[in-house]
C-alpha cells in the first residue's frame, strides 16, 4: 500500500511478460530439427494408433478430437484446439528399453506445434514449427537412461493460438509389441447433494485404474483414489460441466460423459464464525505515520467501514520478525488521539460490529521470516500488539521481496521456501492462539498471485521474477483459516486473465478478470494437473484505490458498479465472460479510509448505495 502524497508515482509498475517473449523463451529452449537416425534391424514402431486411424485410442488428450480432413495419410488425424490455460496436448505412455537411442517423428500442421519425449531418464526433448500451413515433419532423437523403461510421447500447440492437426506420429526403437494401456473412460457419472457451495458426485469404477481425476468445466478439480468426490468452493445459483476421467501409471483415459451440476441459491449471509455482513467495505486506517491525506482519528471513522486495518505494523528489521506499531507521531499528525482514546475508540467501533486488524507490512515495511527465530519472534510480537489494543486479528500485507520463492519451489501445495513456510506456520499459531473468531485477511498484490497463472516458479520459467504468484502457497495453505482476500488490484502491470487476453487497468474488465481467476480457480503457470483452487465468493473483495491520489488503477464508480454487477448478477459484463455468478461476493477493499475522506468519501459513499447500506 503507498503512504506518499504522490503514492500513483512512488512504485515501479510489473507488468507481465508477453506471451511472445514467453514463446521465445520456450522456442530457444526446445531441441531443433534433427535428421532421423537410422533404424537398426531390431527397431520397432512403438507409437500406438500413431495414425489416429482408430480415434483416440492410446492417446490421453486435454482438447482433441479426430477428424479426416486434412489428413497426411490414411482416413484421419488428430484435431486439437488450445482454448484459455490449456494448450490441447495429446499423450501416450510408451515402454522403452534402457539405454538405448528412439526417434521421434511426426507430421503437423499450425502455428507452435510441439512434438517431444518426456521422461526419458537423461535430457527430455522436443521440436517444434513456428508456422506450417500444410503438414510439415518434425523429428528428433533421445537416448534412454539406465534405468528407464517407459517416457512420454506428445504433441501439443500454444496458449491462444488456432487449432492445429498432427498425423503419422512414430517412435522407432528397441522394444516389443507389448505396449501399456491406460484405463477406458468412468461410466456412470452422476451427482448426489448439491448444495449452494459444494456437489457430492460418483461414478462406476474403470478396470485397472488406480485414481480418478475430476474436472469442472474442463479444468482438474481434484484427484482421488475412490470412485466417489465432492467438489467445493462452488457458487450458489451456478451450472458447472463436470467429467471424470481414469488414471493409472500408463496414462489418463479419455474423459466422461459430461454432467451439469447447478447449484442452488445461498443465503448470502456471513462465512462462519466471522462476523462480518453480508457485503463488507474494507479500508485501511493511516495510523502509523502521515501523508497528503490528512490523519483520521479511529473514533472519526465513519460507520460505512466495517473492517478497518491500522496501517501498518513494521518490523525493527527486515529479517527479525520483531513487529512493532506505534501511532502518528504529534510532529506529523497534530490531530493525533492519546493512546488510551485510540483504545476507547477501537472498542466503541467493535461494539458495533466493526472489526478492527493489524495490517503487518506495506510499501515499505518488508518482512522476511527465513528463521524459525523470526517466526517465532513475529508470533509474539503481533500477539501483543493485538493484545494491548483489543484487535480483532491480523491483516498480512506483505509486498516487495518480503515473498519470493526459491529456485527449486515449484509446487505451490507443497512449499519450501522458508520465508513461505515461516508465514505459514506463524498465521497457523496467531489462528490456534486466538481461536474461531481470529479474522485473518490478506492484501497481496495481483504481481503475487493471478500472475502465477503464467510464471509460477523460476525452476520452472527459467529467470522469471521469483516473487510472481509467491502468495499462491500461502492463500492455499491458510485458505481454511482466510476469513477475506483482497488483491490490490491496482499498480498492476497487464495480467493475463482466463480468457487468455491480457487485461489492464483503469476499467470494470480488469477487476472482473482478475476476480474471476480468484473464484473460479486457474491452473498454476499452464500445469492443467496443478490447479489452484477457487475460493468461496464470501472470502473475496476487490482491492481498489479509493481516489487518483491513492494509487495507480483508480476507476469511477461507475466502473465500480459495472464490475459488481457483472460478477454478483451476470450483467453490464462489458467485454469478459465470467465463468459463473457469485451474489455472496464479499465487497471491496480501498486504499484507503483516509484517502477517500480527501475525496470527499465518494468511495464508501457508492458502496452504501449500491448494497442497501
Amino acid at each position: 500500500m503507498d503512504r506518499s502524497r504522490r503514492d500513483r508515482f512512488s512504485r515501479r509498475r510489473r507488468s507481465a511478460r508477453p506471451l511472445a517473449l514467453v514463446v521465445t523463451a520456450l522456442a530457444l529452449a526446445a531441441s531443433g530439427l534433427t535428421a532421423a537416425a537410422p533404424a537398426v534391424a531390431a527397431d520397432a514402431e512403438l507409437a500406438r494408433n500413431g495414425g489416429f486411424e482408430a480415434g483416440l485410442a492410446g492417446w490421453s488428450c486435454t482438447a482433441g478430437a479426430v477428424v479426416t480432413a486434412p489428413v497426411r495419410s490414411g482416413a484421419s488425424a488428430l484435431k486439437a484446439t488450445p482454448a484459455g490455460s490449456d494448450h490441447a496436448k495429446c499423450a501416450q505412455t510408451v515402454t522403452v528399453e534402457p539405454n538405448s537411442t528412439y526417434t521421434l517423428s511426426g507430421w503437423v500442421r499450425g502455428a507452435y506445434v510441439y512434438l517431444g519425449a518426456s521422461g526419458t531418464g537423461t535430457t527430455d526433448v522436443s521440436t517444434w514449427t513456428q508456422s506450417a500451413d500444410a503438414y510439415k515433419q518434425l523429428s528428433t532423437t533421445f537416448k534412454t537412461g539406465a534405468n528407464t523403461t517407459r517416457v512420454q510421447i506428445y504433441t501439443h500447440g500454444w496458449y491462444g493460438t488456432p487449432a492445429y492437426h498432427a498425423d503419422d506420429l512414430s517412435l522407432i526403437g528397441p522394444g516389443g509389441p507389448s505396449q501399456p494401456q491406460p484405463p477406458a473412460a468412468p461410466a456412470g457419472l452422476a451427482a448426489g447433494t448439491v448444495t449452494s457451495t459444494t456437489a457430492a458426485l460418483s461414478w462406476s469404477a474403470s478396470a485397472g485404474a488406480t485414481s480418478y481425476a475430476v474436472y469442472r468445466d474442463g479444468v482438474r478439480a481434484a484427484t482421488v483414489t475412490g470412485t466417489s468426490a465432492t467438489l467445493t468452493g462452488l457458487a450458489p445459483a451456478t451450472a458447472y460441466r463436470v467429467q471424470v476421467a481414469a488414471l493409472n501409471d500408463d496414462g489418463e483415459s479419455a474423459k466422461s460423459a459430461a454432467v451439469t451440476v447447478t447449484t442452488p441459491p445461498g443465503g448470502g449471509g456471513p462465512g462462519p464464525g466471522d462476523g462480518l455482513p453480508a457485503h463488507a467495505l474494507i479500508g485501511y486506517l493511516h495510523s502509523s505515520f502521515a501523508n497528503g491525506s490528512g490523519y483520521v482519528r479511529m473514533a472519526d471513522v465513519p460507520a460505512s467501514w466495517d473492517v478497518i486495518n491500522l496501517a501498518f505494523g513494521e518490523p525493527t528489521s527486515v529479517t527479525s520478525g520483531d513487529i512493532r506499531f506505534a501511532l502518528c507521531p504529534v510532529a506529523e499528525c497534530p490531530n493525533v488521539e492519546s493512546g488510551a482514546e485510540f483504545k476507547a475508540a477501537i472498542k466503541a467501533k467493535q461494539a458495533q460490529g466493526k472489526k478492527v486488524l493489524i495490517s503487518i507490512g506495506g510499501q515499505n515495511g518488508q518482512v522476511r521470516l527465513t528463521t524459525a527465530a523470526a517466526r517465532d519472534a513475529f508470533v509474539a510480537s503481533v500477539s501483543k500488539i493485538i493484545d494491548e489494543y483489543g484487535l480483532n486479528g491480523l491483516d498480512i500485507d506483505f509486498e516487495g521481496h518480503s515473498l519470493s520463492l526459491d529456485t527449486a519451489d515449484t509446487d505451490f501445495k507443497n512449499p519450501t521456501t522458508p520465508v513461505v513456510v515461516n508465514l505459514i506456520s506463524a498465521v497457523k499459531a496467531l489462528k490456534a492462539k486466538y481461536g474461531k473468531d481470529f479474522v485473518l485477511t490478506m492484501a497481496p498484490e495481483t504481481f503475487f498471485v493471478q500472475l502465477g497463472y503464467q510464471f509460477y516458479g523460476v525452476g520452472k520459467w527459467g529467470g522469471q521474477d521469483p516473487r510472481a504468484g509467491a502468495y499462491l502457497p500461502v492463500i492455499h495453505a491458510l485458505r481454511d483459516e482466510l476469513t477475506l482476500l483482497h488483491v490490490q488490484d491496482y499498480n498492476s502491470g497487464p495480467i493475463m486473465g482466463l480468457d487468455n487476453q491480457y487485461h489492464s487497468m483503469g476499467g470494470a474488465d480488469f477487476h472482473i478478470a482478475m476476480t474471476d481467476m480468484l473464484l473460479t480457480g486457474f491452473p498454476v503457470a499452464g500445469d492443467a494437473n496443478n490447479v489452484f483452487p477457487p475460493l468461496r465468493p464470501e472470502q473475496v473483495a476487490i482491492g481498489m484505490p479509493a481516489s487518483t491520489q491513492a494509487g495507480n488503477g483508480w476507476v469511477s464508480s461507475a466502473e465500480v458498479n459495472k464490475a459488481l454487477d457483472c460478477l454478483t448478477k451476470r450483467t453490464n459484463c462489458g467485454g469478459y465472460a465470467t465463468h459463473g455468478t457469485w451474489p455472496s461476493l464479499r465487497g471491496l477493499m480501498t486504499w484507503s479510509i483516509n484517502w477517500d475522506r480527501f475525496n470527499n468519501q465518494e468511495f464508501s459513499r457508492n458502496f452504501d448505495a449500491y448494497f442497501g447500506s
